[in-house]
């Protein structure tokens, strides 16, 4: 399959996504039967998959239309998905991006969707006030916290928070100034779910040295 063909492909699944009006009743929980596989098969069926009627398409559409409401327009898809309990894991393919392809969103809870890589709901206050990054800003002067780009291939370690809640630990590049420039090491921040899944915040762990 060709680059071109598959960008055509992906390109009409955001717009059959974005036009299409949600039928039924709105989806309580997401689970697994909204994974949708970049494969040889999903390249000869997506330009169809609108029409599709089968349980696991329309759970797919109907994850990815939600992500692109609440994203404001940025089109990806779920290419694998983890339960944890209350809280599960749901990665995610960008195919449209130029760059960082890949996201993590944490999904159950409450809010029902929480994507770790809006820098915004991190305590980055803490963290630039930390004798860490005051000391790695005198090697790095432009260091700054950037949003990771999740493969898949690394989950996110979970331990038990307080009064019964989740922690996830997740880790963010540190960038000194733009995409390509020196990679400054890694940022650590816990996600803090209580004991009934609502999202409480992030806590600022600690810094990973620089690479040699």
């Amino acid at each position: 399959m060709h680059t071109a063909r598959l960008k055509l492909v992906v390109t009409c699944l955001a717009c059959c996504v974005s036009a299409q009006p949600q039928t039924g009743p709105a989806r309580t929980k997401i689970s697994a039967s909204a994974v949708w596989q970049v494969t040889p098969q999903f390249i000869a069926t997506a330009p169809t998959a609108c029409e599709q009627s089968s349980h696991s398409a329309a759970d797919a559409i109907e994850f990815t239309r939600e992500l692109y409401k609440q994203s404001h327009g940025d089109f990806g898809i779920m290419t694998g998905f983890q339960d944890e309990g209350p809280i599960a894991f749901a990665w995610i393919t960008y195919p449209l991006r130029a760059n960082t392809n890949y996201g993590l969103l944490l999904v159950n809870g409450q809010p029902p969707i929480v994507n770790v890589e809006d820098l915004k709901l991190l305590d980055t206050k803490t963290m630039k006030q930390s004798f860490q990054f005051q000391d790695l800003k005198n090697q790095f002067p432009k260091v700054d916290i950037w949003p990771g780009d999740r493969d898949g291939k690394e989950w996110p370690n979970s331990q038990p928070g307080p009064g019964g809640g989740v922690q996830f630990t997740v880790s963010y590049p540190l960038i000194n100034g733009c995409h390509a420039c020196a990679r400054a090491g890694f940022a650590i921040f816990n996600w803090n779910f209580d004991a009934h899944g609502k999202f409480v915040g992030t806590e600022f762990q600690g810094l990973t040295p620089p690479p040699l």
